[in-house]
């Protein structure tokens, strides 16, 4: 389960660094759903509602660094403990990222709690 955990993280940073859709739709099943909050009642339902939203709040490319760690991994849920450093003037968030991977190696839920850090 780690070497899927770390196969799907890579491309995740990867389209988070390119912005592509195809990036970001090889991500996901058809159904998927992604939410930016626990219990998140405007969480983005299916494929490409997921990679419209996520292009209406990308981040530009090299504006940012991340970091991660695997928690735990048990029958395709994933727990993804991760550092968001926006550079110059930009926040600085802690993340736990919940991830429920399918054989295939994509995503069908994610669900991400974060805060930010205070200087």
């Amino acid at each position: 389960m780690s070497d899927a955990v770390r196969s799907w993280m890579e491309k995740y940073i990867a389209a988070w660094t390119s912005n592509d859709p195809e990036d970001i739709r090889a991500l996901f099943t058809e159904e998927a759903v992604y939410a930016t909050r626990p219990h998140d009642p405007d969480a983005w339902r299916g494929r490409e509602q997921i990679v419209d939203r996520w292009l209406e709040a990308r981040d530009d490319p090299g504006n940012w660094t991340f970091d991660w760690t695997l928690l735990g991994a048990d029958s395709g849920l994933a727990f993804v403990q991760g550092f968001t450093d926006y550079l110059g003037d930009g926040p600085s968030y802690d993340n736990l990222w919940v991830i429920r991977l399918e054989p295939d190696g994509r995503a069908s839920e994610f669900t991400e709690w974060f805060m930010e850090r205070k200087a």
